[in-house]
């Protein structure tokens, strides 16, 4: 699959729980809603980082949350000035797709790139488990914040 180019298109099942956090200014980035967030931490111990296929998950990144929003940052920024807010757990997200059934309700799920749901582990960051498929939306309760497994 693919990366995010665009914000997803995401439903949410419930209440939404939100946080507000920094961005890491290390390097440019661009996030998109629906875009897992990482505490990358070979790039950063504090601030976030939006996961991509190119990241490297280590054993030791953290999942935090989806993007809710789109946000865009340069090197050249003041970091505590790019702040995102995140969906965060116990918030029901439903990607849309249609990999996965009600038959693989309880499997966790992980992020293959920023924009697709995986049932692989591997270098994916874990982002919780599958509650609901239903309507062309695979539904995703997330976790709370969750080393990665890494490869």
């Amino acid at each position: 699959m693919a990366d995010l180019t665009a914000n997803a298109y995401l439903k949410i099942w419930g209440e939404a729980y939100t946080d507000r956090w920094v961005l890491d200014n290390s390097a440019a980035q661009t996030i998109y809603k629906g875009q897992p967030m990482l505490l990358d931490l070979s790039e950063d111990t504090v601030y976030l980082r939006g996961f991509v296929d190119a990241t490297v998950v280590a054993a030791t990144d953290i999942f935090v949350g989806i993007a809710s929003e789109p946000a865009t940052v340069a090197t050249a920024d003041t970091e505590t000035d790019n702040v995102i807010e995140i969906y965060t757990e116990p918030t029901i997200v439903g990607f849309p797709g249609a990999v996965f059934t009600d038959a693989d309700v309880g499997d966790t799920m992980y992020m293959s790139d920023s924009a697709t749901l995986s049932a692989t582990a591997g270098d994916n960051p874990q982002i919780g488990k599958l509650v609901r498929v239903k309507d062309g939306f695979q539904y995703v309760r997330l976790a709370s914040p969750v080393i990665c497994t890494g490869a």
